[in-house]
């Protein structure tokens, strides 16, 4: 039986999804960890994940097609399919998924967060991502009816490369599913967003989970949808669950690298 946290997680999602479909989206990206953040042991929650057994990739299919949007399905803990799988250590993996429910390309969250983080009071907090996780090695860029999607997952997007190296693909959207820390994400979550879609003159996606107020570990919120020019087009606004909706216009990304061909003055 799935754990009444995930149950819980998952209708709170749904509610998001229905709201975003509803007001016409046609791709919607949710957080890092969405089905199963808050549960102490995932191990036998998480069998069948890669095969679409599992809960959390059963309800992605069925929202990708009762609503018929694409979906960025923030992350999912998945077991290794190379012998021998650390059943301890999955990957957190971003599946994007089409109208049709099907699984369309995954992406490996590349970028361990293994930080120490000074908090108020003279406090600090320890973060060892690589004790429960194994680090993926391999970047995505998907093809889809309106853009090529470029996925990435929060603390990859510290690495400026490799959202260069999703540029260089082609990337005309990237998505950062992420569960940013209260301390970090104030300081940094829209910045890195904003530099992120400048630098590379693309649409950036961030889907942060939020409690800032948490006693253990605060989540920063934040949402938002940033063009290339930097400019936020939307987000959620203060400590709360919501979400971010905007019109992406791909012309836009000719114009801007035609005004300012930074490919051609790249010097290194």
């Amino acid at each position: 039986m799935p754990a009444d946290s995930a149950v819980k997680n998952l209708e709170n999602a749904q509610s998001l999804l229905r709201e975003a479909a509803s007001r016409g989206a046609d791709i919607a990206v949710l957080p890092e960890n969405f089905a199963y953040y808050g549960q102490p042991n995932i191990s036998a929650l998480i069998k069948g994940e890669d095969d679409e057994k599992g809960l959390a990739g059963a309800f992605l299919r069925t929202q990708a097609q009762e609503l018929g949007i694409w979906i960025v399905g923030g992350t999912i803990p998945v077991l290794g399919c190379v012998e021998p799988v650390d059943i301890d250590r999955p990957y957190a993996r971003s599946f994007l998924l089409n109208p049709q429910g099907e699984r369309k390309a995954y992406y490996d969250k590349i970028h361990l967060f293994d930080a120490d983080i000074s908090l108020s009071k003279g406090e600090h907090r320890q973060y060892r991502e690589s004790d429960r996780y194994s680090a993926g090695n391999s970047i995505c860029v998907v093809p889809t009816s309106f853009a090529k999607i470029g996925l990435t997952v929060c603390y990859d997007l510290r690495f400026p490369e490799l959202y260069r190296k999703l540029a260089d693909q082609g990337a005309e959207i990237i998505t950062v599913p992420s569960a940013f820390t209260a301390n970090t994400g104030q300081a940094h979550w829209e910045v890195l967003l904003r530099a992120r879609a400048i630098e590379n003159q693309l649409f950036i996606v961030g889907a942060n989970l939020v409690d800032r107020e948490h006693p253990k570990r605060g989540l920063w919120g934040g949402s938002a949808i940033v063009d290339p020019w930097g400019t936020i087009l939307d987000s959620v606004i203060g400590n709360q669950a919501g979400i971010a909706i905007a019109d992406i216009n791909i012309d836009v990304i000719r114009q801007q690298r035609r005004n300012i061909p930074i490919r051609q003055h790249r010097k290194l």
